[in-house]
């Protein structure tokens, strides 16, 4: 869970050890029961160290880089061109409850960790701020996986104490409504129990900022706005000192971590607890598989650096010169046709280039995921053996959290424009026009914009168009990439031909109905009979 910088590196040990050695390999059951209270409790909790060891278990697999690069494939964001790594059966509407593929997040595996640890820690002779402290940190992992879970599936069983093989198939579900109180009042207080920093050794623990920022998101997802507004200005005022890294390229890059815009994120440590799948990003000219491919619907979102969107008529949009004048973050986002990158211009265009759409491990869309990979082979040795960061929640989503709870609850006033522009600014796109955007209705357009392309193949669009409710509007339909052409080679200009456009898979489409909810795996329906699928599954 933790990266390749030599302070972290006892720590990351730790955590992979205690997680392999001591947290699995016990028997699994509907809830994933791992630890049970068999393993030595009489011998375990004799120390602050013991205790510690056993808390860093509970970090272990709590959140992971994949979800972080692949979970825009569920969305209009992206496409997944293999099958066997299942995120399609989402995107295209038909995901079945044996057949989830890559949308199973049904597990309890953390769960119980922290449940177990919370059971056992108070019998540790340790100081009472430090146990405080710890505790916080187990009840933010698991009130994290709660969130997650009731947001994907609505109701869950909410389990907080230990529980026997016995009674863990017997359990009924609890609302969802219930287990969002449950998560914002933990969120709220245990905030009190965790420190604002960490010495770097510890960097990567949870902070009071991240239960804030996590209860603020869970706020906005829930319609709480007032709350939402109030728990914000908490994270934008003292003691907190966070602000936007100033360059948005680096600030994804592992030589950059650990800013002041990180607010929670998931560590990886080279070769002892790596990040293996970076590969997936990379195009095959570089010995990856192209597996996220960028869509033209993402693409089309950026404005031209007037700060214009592409269909104003005035914007000066050029169709065959689509990648000139536009928002930086697309090229620092979107690896494109003709961009300059690692030495040579990208060419998916060209039947002879190593990265021709139509070939094996190419992107077909013509789109790579670049966020990861700007400096490839200056940040990583091995891009199936990284240490890096994937950020879970960074200060940029404070801002636009603000902005858009602020614009829901109908309080728009200058400081919801300076949040939003703080944002563009980091990137010199122009400030918010505001003599356009001056009403409710304008400014959700202009925010829901702004988190799309901010957070582009970060992970979050999926659960933006969930509680916006526009599944029907942006998922239906055929998946389009580039228009086809050619890259010149030594230049990288671009010859594109309007009327050709390229189209990949199966034409999506959306149910209402059922695809803002994820089906229950259909084993663990099996297992316990108290629990319901969710509607049309």
């Amino acid at each position: 869970m933790f990266k390749a910088r030599p302070m972290k590196k006892s720590f990351a040990i730790i955590i992979f050890f205690i997680a392999t050695i001591i947290l699995t390999g016990c028997k699994k059951d509907l809830l994933n029961k791992v630890p049970l209270d068999t393993y030595s409790n009489s011998t375990l909790w004799t120390s602050a160290n013991d205790a510690l060891t056993a808390l860093n278990g509970c970090y272990s697999g709590w959140e992971n880089g994949d979800h972080v690069i692949y979970y825009d494939c569920f969305t209009d964001n992206a496409y997944d061109q293999f099958p066997w790594e299942g995120y399609e059966p989402v995107a295209q509407g038909n995901a079945t409850p044996t057949n989830l593929g890559a949308a199973n997040r049904w597990s309890y595996i953390t769960i119980q960790r922290c449940n177990w640890f919370l059971a056992n820690v108070d019998k540790t002779p340790m100081a009472d701020d430090l146990k405080s402290r710890m505790k916080g940190e187990a009840r933010f992992l698991r009130a994290y996986q709660y969130f997650i879970m009731s947001q994907l599936y609505s109701d869950v069983p909410l389990i907080i104490n230990n529980i026997s093989i016995e009674h863990a198939n017997l359990v009924t579900v609890t609302p969802r409504a219930e287990v969002t109180l449950f998560v914002l009042n933990e969120l709220n207080t245990i905030s009190g129990m965790l420190p604002v920093n960490y010495p770097a050794a510890d960097a990567g623990r949870i902070t009071r900022g991240a239960a804030l920022a996590l209860a603020a998101r869970v706020e906005l997802f829930n319609q709480k706005y007032t709350d939402c507004i109030a728990t914000c200005q908490q994270l934008m005022n003292s003691p907190f000192s966070y602000s936007l890294y100033p360059d948005y390229t680096n600030l994804f890059r592992p030589g950059f971590a650990d800013n002041q815009e990180e607010i929670l994120d998931i560590q990886y440590l080279k070769t002892y607890n790596s990040f293996a799948d970076l590969g997936v990003l990379v195009p095959n000219s570089k010995g990856g598989y192209s597996s996220v491919a960028v869509t033209q619907s993402l693409v089309d979102a950026y404005e031209m650096n007037t700060g214009k969107t592409i269909d104003d008529p005035s914007s000066k949009y050029n169709p065959v010169q689509p990648f000139i004048n536009r928002d930086p973050r697309l090229d620092a986002t979107i690896l494109r046709p003709g961009a300059s990158w690692e030495g040579m211009y990208f060419d998916p265009l060209g039947a002879n280039s190593a990265d021709y759409y139509l070939n094996n491990n190419c992107s077909p869309t013509g789109y790579i995921s670049k966020k990861f990979i700007s400096n490839l082979t200056t940040d990583f040795s091995n891009i199936w053996d990284c240490g890096l960061d994937f950020m879970v929640i960074r200060y940029a989503e404070v801002l636009l959290t603000y902005a858009e709870a602020k614009i829901e609850a109908g309080q728009i006033d200058q400081s919801v424009y300076d949040a939003i522009n703080k944002v563009r600014n980091r990137v010199n796109m122009p400030p918010v026009n505001q003599a356009l955007y001056n009403n409710q209705t304008s400014l959700r357009k202009l925010v829901r914009r702004e988190r799309r392309v901010e957070f582009g193949m970060e992970g979050l669009r999926w659960y933006d168009i969930q509680r916006w409710r526009i599944g029907d509007q942006v998922m239906p339909g055929k998946v389009y990439g580039t228009l086809k052409g050619s890259v010149d080679e030594y230049t990288g200009n671009l010859t594109l031909d309007p009327s050709t456009r390229i189209q990949v898979g199966s034409p999506r489409a959306f149910n209402v109905n059922k695809n803002y909810l994820w089906p229950i795996p259909q084993k663990e329906i099996d297992l316990n009979k108290n629990l319901k699928q969710n509607a049309d599954y």
